[in-house]
């Protein structure tokens, strides 16, 4: 049975690589997933020229017109709440997220290294590959995981090793590691819209075996 595609709403800070990357994946059919609203925290990033290239409905939610962050955090999931999203995916979003305003839906964020090495408040893009590397690390990878109420510490979903080359600097290693994201995100996206992965606050019917009803 072809499982319903997964409504996900997505925030971002940046160049807008991982929703790119899903873009793609949903284009090619190989991925039953929507997107149904992009918002993100900055204005006049690259991720909203990819989200207006895809003619999804985009917002930036700016800190400084809004008293608090909290309150910037519950106008900017209300907004996305009016698209009927299932999901909200971290997309390179790169502030901590006040969750009251989700329901109580999931929130998904995807992290460059094997949590819970390597995370935590300012452990974000280079920053977790150069902790690797001074580390002397031999394996990183990437983790996908549930967003809580502090830095990198929600349930892990799937994560997926990486190795550390001798050779690596903090570029070469970050792009194995992307790499790996873009085969990760989509695959647990995957798993969720199939009703393979369970996650509390969505209701998704499990895969129908071969005979059933």
């Amino acid at each position: 049975m072809i499982p319903e595609p997964l409504r996900v709403a997505m925030l971002l800070s940046g160049t807008g690589r991982t929703l790119q990357n899903l873009l793609e994946h949903v284009a090619t059919r190989s991925l039953p997933v929507r997107v149904v609203a992009v918002a993100s925290n900055k204005p006049g990033v690259r991720g909203l020229e990819i989200a207006a290239s895809a003619g999804l409905p985009r917002r930036a939610f700016q800190i400084g017109d809004f008293e608090t962050r909290p309150a910037r955090d519950a106008a900017m999931l209300r907004w996305l709440e009016g698209y009927e999203p299932e999901i909200f995916v971290l997309a390179g979003y790169l502030a901590l997220l006040d969750l009251a305003a989700a329901k109580g839906k999931p929130v998904l964020n995807i992290h460059p290294a094997l949590l819970p090495a390597h995370g935590g408040k300012g452990l974000y893009g280079d920053r977790v590959h150069a902790a690797v590397l001074a580390a002397g690390e031999g394996v990183t990878g990437c983790t996908v995981h549930l967003v809580n109420a502090k830095f990198d510490e929600g349930r892990v979903l799937r994560q997926r090793q990486v190795p550390v080359l001798e050779d690596d600097d903090v570029r070469t290693l970050a792009d194995r590691v992307f790499r790996a994201e873009c085969q990760l995100y989509p695959e647990v996206l995957r798993e969720i819209a199939g009703g393979e992965l369970i996650l509390d606050g969505l209701a998704r019917d499990s895969p129908q075996s071969p005979g059933e009803p």
